[in-house]
């Protein structure tokens, strides 16, 4: 900015300054900045690179500038420079950096063959193949589902089966190459980027939580598409109305169009997905039963098989999955599952454990857990207080000083004991 002082005293600095204090900083950074300023004959003169800045900054600040420049007896002036002598701005949108949409394939009408389908996703997989023709009668699509159920891989589905210039990018993505856009100058090229395409796709929208400016950016974005009659497709964890760090606004726009869930994989998805790739028939069955509806674990599980096979040479049976994924089959017990097991043992509920009854049944119980815990695991008496209900240390020396006592005296009591440790194990 050029600052020319006045005989008043004023400058652009300051004026520019009061500016900045009354509006948010990514806007200041992204729209005024870059303005090249003077101040002549008693009024403050704002050249912008083209008409489109130009008329953005009279509509969204045109009032604060002037009530702005009123308290410095100025008058202002928004305009667009009129030859090509200035030096070129970074919001002139002639340098872009951003990744262009690749070229895509012819399209291939038999894409989601690959997405191996339950029940409870039919719904979501048909609107994802209506999206993709040219037909569909809804412009926007919420897909929500938990980690590892297959959303990702529907957005490749909706790319390949399309024949609609596709701009795709997950939440990450679009947060950092806003970043760089204000860092560098370059917001109209991004904008440029996202806005000229007839599909936009975006993966995982919650990486936007929480930050404003991107937020808004965002907000913008989606409705301009919406204007233009473009398709907009979005992916979460969660449904809209649960999701955290978004105001209203954009908790109303996701839920504007159609909203679908996607489930994790049931036994039968799993058990296609290994089948698919080659595993034995007798392996599949059993590791579908054994893990759990994450599509990403199953994906890891028949990546080790075939690595395996094609390293040995030789085809991966039961008792070779059972010693090749023994970390994934056999979890670990955690402290608080053991406590639980016992509970169903003994009889008694986990609540009733916890809580601060002092009856002779749930003291017995209590102690003999605490007591399976110290044979059983490597846990301090602070760690055993706590996943029995949170109790002190005092407390669990106390318990296995009485379980001691009595165990000189009782054998039913050793036997139960040497069970319950058997049951943590």
């Amino acid at each position: 900015m050029q600052a020319i002082a006045m005989n008043r005293n004023v400058n652009v600095e300051s004026v520019m300054g009061a500016f900045a204090a009354k509006i948010d900083s990514a806007g200041f950074t992204a729209w005024i900045a870059p303005l090249n300023v003077d101040i002549c004959e008693n009024c403050l003169n704002l050249v912008a690179q083209n008409q489109f800045t130009a008329d953005y900054i009279k509509r969204e600040y045109g009032n604060t500038l002037k009530n702005i420049a009123a308290d410095f007896s100025l008058d202002v002036n928004i305009s667009v420079r009129a030859n090509n002598n200035f030096a070129i701005s970074a919001n002139d949108n002639v340098v872009c950096e951003f990744t262009k949409p690749v070229a895509k394939p012819i399209q291939n009408k038999n894409a989601f063959d690959s997405f191996i389908c339950s029940d409870e996703n039919m719904f979501a997989v048909a609107a994802c193949k209506k999206i993709a023709s040219s037909d569909s009668s809804f412009s926007q699509l919420f897909i929500y589902g938990p980690a590892g159920c297959g959303k990702s891989m529907l957005l490749d589905c909706i790319c390949n089966a399309t024949d609609k210039n596709v701009v795709r990018m997950s939440g990450g993505q679009f947060v950092a190459d806003f970043a760089r856009a204000l860092r560098d100058r370059t917001i109209f090229s991004f904008k440029d980027l996202c806005r000229n395409c007839d599909m936009f796709i975006m993966d995982d929208v919650c990486a936007l939580a929480g930050k404003r400016a991107t937020s808004e950016e965002f907000l913008q974005l989606v409705m301009d598409l919406h204007a233009a009659g473009k398709q907009v497709v979005f992916t979460a964890n969660c449904a809209p109305n649960a999701l955290n760090g978004f105001d209203k606004r954009i908790q109303s726009l996701f839920g504007s169009g159609l909203v679908v869930d996607v489930v994790a994989p049931n036994a039968y998805v799993r058990r296609s997905m290994l089948l698919n790739a080659g595993v034995d028939m007798t392996v599949a069955n059993e590791i579908a039963k054994q893990i759990n509806g994450d599509g990403h674990l199953v994906n890891g599980i028949i990546n080790k098989i075939k690595t395996y096979s094609e390293l040995m040479g030789e085809r991966v049976n039961m008792d070779i999955a059972s010693r090749l994924l023994a970390d994934v089959l056999n979890k670990s017990k955690t402290p608080l599952m053991m406590v639980k097991t016992m509970c169903e043992k003994m009889a008694v509920s986990f609540d009733e454990i916890c809580g601060n009854s002092r009856t002779r049944r749930l003291v017995r119980a209590r102690q003999i857990m605490m007591a399976a815990l110290k044979g059983a695991t490597n846990l301090s008496l602070t760690e055993i207080g706590n996943v029995c209900g949170g109790r002190d240390h005092a407390t669990v020396v106390y318990a296995l000083a009485q379980i001691e006592k009595q165990k000189t005296t009782d054998l039913m009591l050793n036997a139960e004991i040497d069970d319950m440790i058997k049951l943590c194990k």
